[in-house]
């Protein structure tokens, strides 16, 4: 019996991070990591576990792609951030095409507004 959808990558990883490091990756990103390791959880944040070199964005992409999770840390300067942007992409399209496996898409408001963000007001609008 054929199916209609399409084969998902196997999972490298259970949550990916997406933040705008120079808000939060000294505070809140390396607690939320070290805090979810410590649970096991396979974890992929950008400046660990992506190796730098010309095709990063590929690699990017790549370990979106095999992971279970987005977790989406928004902050002040997140829209004004073209990496974490083109990564919420990815994840909003990981999130609409898998088909027979859930891609969980889960946000974080780090001294921002929810409103803020849906409604695109402050430095989302600006961005």
């Amino acid at each position: 019996m054929a199916s209609s959808s399409l084969p998902t990558p196997p999972c490298t990883y259970d949550v990916f991070v997406n933040f705008r490091g120079e808000d939060t990756r000294a505070n809140f990103t390396d607690h939320l990591v070290t805090t979810l390791e410590r649970k096991t959880i396979r974890v992929c944040i950008d400046d660990k576990d992506v190796e730098r070199g010309k095709k990063i964005w590929i690699e990017l992409e790549q370990a979106i792609k095999t992971s279970r999770t987005a977790v989406i840390v928004f902050s002040k300067n997140y829209a004004n951030s073209e990496w974490s942007l083109n990564e919420l992409v990815v994840f909003m399209d990981c999130s609409k095409s898998r088909c027979n496996q859930t891609f969980t898409v889960l946000p974080i408001f780090y001294h921002v507004s929810p409103s803020d963000v849906r409604e695109q007001k402050g430095s989302f609008a600006e961005d």
